[in-house]
């Protein structure tokens, strides 16, 4: 059901619209594929969110950030949806960046540099045991 207001809307404007809320529930889902880990889902979605993007660009006439600023009051919904997505696009991009760290620090404390360093590790009670490793684990 269309409103008044959409029905005045040039074509462009209003499938561009609907495109901005597409992308907008792909990003949502991104960040909940992330969150979940489910790497694979993520990684289906991201030729399906750039044939999006590239969509968006050629319904607005969008060449660089100056054509964006210069599209007319009447994109001003548009741009304000296209905001939140690159705010969202911006949250994932954190999240992996975690994500890496997160692989990277489990990867750091799997290799023992010095073989005479400790390694500071928890037992199965919790509580934190201080080991000392006579060899790394690349020397084994």
């Amino acid at each position: 059901m269309t409103t008044p207001a959409t029905d005045t809307l040039p074509s462009s404007l209003e499938q561009a619209l609907a495109l901005a809320q597409t992308l907008e529930e792909m990003l949502e889902l991104e960040f909940e594929h992330l969150k979940a880990q489910n790497l694979d889902a993520f990684e289906a979605s991201q030729p399906v969110k750039n044939d999006l993007l590239l969509q968006l660009v050629q319904l607005a006439g969008i060449q660089n950030a100056e054509s964006a600023d210069a599209l007319g009051p009447e994109w001003d919904g548009f741009k304000e949806q296209m905001a939140q997505c690159r705010d969202m696009h911006r949250r994932n991009e954190v999240l992996i960046g975690r994500k890496i760290d997160a692989i990277r620090g489990a990867l750091q404390s799997l290799q023992v540099q010095d073989p005479a360093s400790s390694v500071e590790i928890y037992d199965r009670l919790g509580k934190l045991n201080r080991v000392r490793r006579g060899r790394g684990y690349s020397d084994a």
